[in-house]
């Protein structure tokens, strides 16, 4: 089992198979022309196989695959059913465009539940915030998995003066629907032009629903990032994740693993250690692993106080999202 130094087991990874996306979210890739990585700087999928399986063999009990847009990777099919394989339960970061294609490889993958991001329920305001006029297909996927069966968790970041006025319009999607809407709060990543007057808390989001619908918290799972409500009378939820006002790090249990290699001991952590070039030398990887895990600290990376008013951005040493991994 892996444990770091509070005591905190680590048994969720999450695995970045590519940088690329097929979106262009300016929270999450802030130039429209950056740079992937190259063939070689990506893990092959042997090699994503082999280092899930050090990582379950270490006690990881759930694995996630992100991106950039893990579905846009050629070898999406042949990994997934390469990771169904091993003793984790195994779930799907998307942004849902190319969904339809790959619904019945994930139900034949043992996949249940997926997270789509979806940041506006306006085509125009979505269109801004990804650069693609992609709404329709989204919508139409996340409708599609519905049918199938699959839980499915909306991804929506609020940004203050961008798509905070739809909070309400998320919340109403639950009404009929067995849909979980989870707001994040607007987090600093590298060149995302962050400020904190771009934020608008948990808190103040919860006050704009409640001062409208009747609402229940719900009691949350352990390890869980999201703090769950539901509207009196409605089919589905919404939460809020609320990393800025209030971190949940004293409970977390991830790990990341970037699409080059590398293992990240938190979202907003600086360090990282190289476990792919090890893995190609034949040097030991699980060694690694467990320092990375040690050297964790206590909260936000250790470079962030609890007070998002008092952050300043351009101090914080990290990726683009895009570049870490959803």
């Amino acid at each position: 089992m892996l444990f770091d130094t509070f005591g905190r087991i680590h048994n969720y990874l999450r695995i970045s198979l590519t940088d690329s996306c097929n979106f262009r979210c300016h929270y999450c890739m802030p130039d429209e022309n950056m740079a992937c990585m190259s063939r070689a700087q990506l893990m092959q999928a042997d090699e994503i196989i082999r280092l899930a399986e050090i990582f379950t063999g270490l006690g990881v009990q759930k694995i996630r695959l992100t991106g950039g847009e893990p579905l846009v990777r050629v070898e999406f099919p042949d990994i997934l059913r390469r990771l169904s394989k091993l003793p984790a339960e195994l779930t799907i970061s998307t942004n849902g465009a190319l969904l339809h294609r790959h619904i019945e490889l994930l139900k034949d993958c043992g996949v249940r539940s997926l997270n789509i991001s979806i940041d506006s329920l306006k085509p125009e305001v979505f269109h801004r915030i990804t650069a693609r006029d992609q709404f329709q297909i989204v919508w139409e996927n996340i409708q599609l998995a519905l049918q199938h069966g699959f839980g499915i968790k909306l991804n929506v970041v609020v940004m203050a003066g961008v798509n905070d006025s739809e909070i309400m319009d998320f919340v109403e999607i639950t009404r009929r629907q067995p849909l979980h809407v989870r707001f994040i709060e607007f987090m600093p990543f590298t060149g995302n032009n962050w400020q904190s007057g771009s934020v608008l808390t948990a808190a103040e989001m919860l006050e704009r629903v409640g001062s409208e619908l009747d609402v229940v918290k719900l009691r949350d799972e352990p390890h869980a990032t999201a703090r769950k409500f539901k509207a009196v009378g409605y089919e589905g939820t919404f939460a809020f994740i609320t990393t800025m006002s209030d971190q949940f790090c004293g409970e977390c249990n991830r790990l990341r693993l970037t699409a080059d290699g590398r293992i990240k001991n938190c979202l907003f952590g600086k360090e990282e250690t190289d476990l792919l070039s090890a893995l190609r030398r034949g040097e030991p990887v699980e060694p690694l692993i467990r320092e990375s895990v040690l050297r964790k600290h206590a909260a936000l990376g250790g470079q962030m106080s609890g007070d998002h008013q008092e952050v300043d951005a351009s101090k914080i040493e990290n990726r683009s999202m895009i570049k870490i991994g959803g």
